[in-house]
């Protein structure tokens, strides 16, 4: 069951558009942080994907062209025979889903921890430079994510 904090005003939830739009930055710089662990050239999709979070998050493009953005970048993911090309694009295809479910912001974290294990570099300097950024959200978001995260990371073996 969906946490009711995470769904938007106009569908029956607490999640304002304001703060809606900054979860949306929080994770969409979650996954371009770790976009250079891809060692080849970057699928144009995820580049696709990560722009059209950024352009919702500026009110500037419709959920639609964020969750068709989402769609390609998971497609990017399941042709990847490169596990950290593959976590990496499911943390951007998360990023730009969170226009249209704000939950999905958990999974774009959490990929791009799943990404840095699998890089080999260090999770708790990643966690933690998440979290400082995730501090600059109002605090019942960040506290939100962080209760959030800290249930769904178990699943991603961490």
């Amino acid at each position: 069951m969906r946490d009711k904090r995470f769904a938007a005003v106009h569908r029956g939830g607490t999640l304002t558009k304001d703060n809606h739009h900054k979860l949306i930055k929080w994770c969409r710089m979650c996954s371009e942080h770790v976009l250079s662990l891809i060692d080849k050239n970057i699928d144009e999709r995820l580049i696709r994907a990560l722009n059209a979070a950024k352009e919702w998050e500026k009110d500037k493009a419709a959920t639609g062209e964020a969750m068709k953005a989402s769609v390609g970048a998971h497609a990017a993911a399941r042709e990847s025979s490169n596990p950290i090309s593959k976590a990496v694009a499911r943390s951007v295809g998360h990023a730009a889903a969170t226009a249209h479910m704000a939950d999905h912001s958990m999974g774009a974290a959490l990929y791009a921890l799943k990404a840095v294990k699998i890089a080999g570099k260090s999770i708790e300097a990643e966690r933690k430079w998440q979290y400082k950024q995730l501090q600059k959200l109002p605090p019942e978001i960040a506290e939100l994510v962080l209760t959030a995260m800290n249930m769904k990371e178990k699943g991603f073996k961490l």
